[in-house]
């Protein structure tokens, strides 16, 4: 049993940063996809960035070139640095994590396990 911890997230205004954590206990995989995803009401689920077990990153393209994602293995703990923060990046935040391999898919139908999410709220 995997368990997902988000935190980090919070109100900036346009132009700001923050990083979010996504803390992971239980079960681990030696081979994995990790994952950030954010949903707004009445949209689906959007991949904003994912890295799998060797450190291979795919990103969205809205927003590549303003976010980072990494991870701390000995943590256990996922980060995503957001930068120049824009009021379309209002969202609920979550992360996510798969057991397999391969270059690391952005799609979140793959995930099976999930955060509860934190809200990112950025004012113009």
């Amino acid at each position: 049993l995997v368990q997902l911890v988000e935190s980090g997230g919070g109100s900036v205004q346009a132009g700001g940063s923050l990083r979010l954590s996504c803390s992971v206990s239980g079960n681990t995989y030696s081979s994995y996809w990790m994952g950030w995803f954010r949903q707004v009401p009445d949209k689906e689920r959007e991949g904003v960035a994912v890295i799998d077990s060797e450190g291979r990153t795919v990103y969205g393209d809205t927003v590549k070139g303003r976010f980072t994602i990494s991870i701390d293995n000995a943590k256990k703990i996922l980060y995503l640095q957001m930068r120049s923060l824009k009021p379309e990046d209002t969202a609920m935040y979550y992360c996510a994590l798969q057991q397999a391999r391969g270059l690391p898919d952005l799609r979140s139908r793959w995930y099976d396990d999930w955060g509860q999410g934190t809200q990112v709220t950025v004012s113009s």
